[in-house]
């Protein structure tokens, strides 16, 4: 059970409510070079079943989250994945850079869901040899010491030849999915309820969305480890990520109101599998793309390595 970027803050906000050592790993915001303050207010309006956000890649710069965020979580021995946003291939390759000798970084999420300034804007997510380029950038800059984790978007043509593209280039997982793109409009105010106009669209609302994305690249790749996010709210969301193919899963817009969500999920995932008569979670990977009636079943010691 994993923070989905974004949503948890540095740490210490979820760390009031439970022991932050206990998730499978905290995932921070997207981490960019410089400081940015973000996009201009009002960044969030609710949606039937979702929310939309665009906040933009706010926050203090590499410099200050390596000297204020990371040691703090280091210090209480928090797995920590750090999510890197950048508009260039050079500037996600000297993030990664900065961040191959840290203390405490357990892997690095590279977030594509970003426009690439030097091709017109387009986002490094919906084309699968940009997203190939930033994610061998990434690799070789940290050495190949820490994992990858490409962090794919759902709107695109075809989510498995980019995640394919990712795999070729050097990634050593996937997280799907990112928030789609929404949009509504305030008919009181009769204009854009977001500032930006456009915004992230999360919550349950995507879940389906997510769901199958994870399903198609699974069948497609089966021996790459995905982790599975969008709409996650109880055990049995979490589980339907599993039996897609997702051997974690990540919580996020449903910390915003209840932030004691991600233990409970984990319990609640946790009896389902011990009801179902699962002994391990990774048996019940990718499960719903066996025939009916197959039930738990063992791994090979390669399947077992991959996840």
């Amino acid at each position: 059970m994993l923070t989905a970027s974004g949503c948890g803050g540095t740490g210490r906000e979820l760390a009031q409510f439970f022991d932050v050592t206990r998730l499978g790993a905290f995932v921070t915001r997207s981490i960019t070079m410089a400081p940015r303050a973000g996009r201009p207010t009002p960044r969030m309006a609710e949606t039937p079943s979702g929310l939309l956000n665009a906040v933009g890649l706010q926050g203090p710069g590499v410099e200050a989250f390596l000297t204020q965020e990371l040691p703090w979580l280091a210090e209480r021995g928090a797995r920590t994945v750090v999510s890197i946003g950048g508009g260039t291939v050079a500037e996600y390759t000297a993030l990664a850079r900065r961040l191959a000798d840290a203390p405490g970084v357990t892997a690095v999420e590279v977030n594509l869901s970003c426009p690439n300034v030097e091709d017109r804007g387009r986002v490094f997510a919906r084309d699968g040899s940009s997203a190939a380029e930033v994610v061998a950038s990434v690799r070789a800059a940290t050495r190949y010491d820490v994992p990858v984790i490409a962090k794919l978007a759902p709107d695109v043509a075809d989510i498995v030849a980019v995640a394919r593209s990712c795999v070729d280039g050097g990634a050593d997982a996937l997280a799907m999915i990112n928030t789609p793109v929404g949009m509504s409009v305030d008919v009181d105010t009769m204009r854009p309820s977001l500032a930006a106009g456009t915004g992230g669209l999360s919550g349950p609302a995507i879940r389906p969305l997510a769901v199958r994305c994870v399903w198609q690249v699974h069948a497609a790749l089966p021996g790459v480890p995905i982790i599975g996010m969008g709409g996650v709210t109880s055990g049995r969301d979490a589980l339907e990520f599993v039996l897609a193919g997702a051997c974690a899963v990540a919580v996020g817009s449903a910390l915003f109101h209840d932030p004691y969500a991600c233990p409970r999920i984990q319990r609640e995932l946790e009896e389902l599998l011990t009801e179902r008569g699962f002994d391990r979670l990774a048996d019940a990977v990718g499960l719903a793309h066996h025939p009916p009636g197959s039930g738990p079943r063992g791994r090979t010691d390669l399947e077992e390595s991959s996840l």
